[in-house]
């Protein structure tokens, strides 16, 4: 591992409430499982650090608050970030149903707004027994709209680490694809050339 390759990355949990976006983070980050836990107001940040392609990554993860009353201000939390995790709750349909506003919400405040940003959908809850959104209805939403789907437990910790470093893992090619734009955009410049400035 090269040591001198550091990222810091800025991730995101949204989704409805209640559908276990506290549960997954700490299963996580910390291997914890509560069954109870308080309604996250805002959002709450939680740090991880994991180590990709030879460059270690600090993952400061912002666990937002699902209720419908914070939404204009948990969107503030979306600015900035290099990747989404859209979870829902297999057992609950209204939680799949508003994944399309949540995804739209997060996309609107990407500047610039492009399609390249990565998302991952996690279809949490899995290990109830009283499933409402059959597997085949989530693959194909994401299916059509390009992003990687998840079955996953926070209590019985299935596919949690691999849905967030499957997430970690497309958010650094961003990061890295961004880098490299913004060197090739300098090098076009020979030194002491201004910058053309537009009208």
């Amino acid at each position: 591992m090269n040591p001198q390759k550091k990222v810091d990355l800025k991730l995101i949990i949204v989704g409805a409430l209640g559908v276990g976006k506290t549960s997954l983070l700490h299963q996580y980050v910390h291997k914890m499982f509560h069954e109870e836990y308080q309604t996250t107001l805002g959002a709450s940040i939680l740090s991880k650090s994991i180590t990709l392609n030879d460059t270690t990554l600090k993952l400061q993860i912002w666990d937002t608050g699902g209720q419908e009353r914070f939404r204009s201000t948990v969107s503030t939390f979306y600015k900035g970030s290099d990747g989404c995790l859209l979870a829902f709750d297999v057992t609950d349909l209204e939680s799949f149903e508003a994944l399309d506003i949540w995804r739209g919400d997060v996309l609107a405040k990407i500047i610039p707004m492009e399609q390249s940003y990565p998302m991952v959908v996690l279809g949490n809850k899995i290990d109830l027994a009283d499933r409402k959104v059959p597997q085949e209805v989530a693959q194909g939403w994401c299916k059509e709209k390009g992003m990687p789907y998840f079955e996953v437990s926070a209590k019985n910790n299935i596919n949690v680490v691999e849905a967030f470093e499957v997430l970690a893992s497309r958010a650094l090619s961003r990061y890295q694809g961004i880098r490299e734009n913004h060197l090739t955009d300098s090098i076009k410049l020979s030194p002491g050339q201004p910058r053309r400035r537009c009208c």
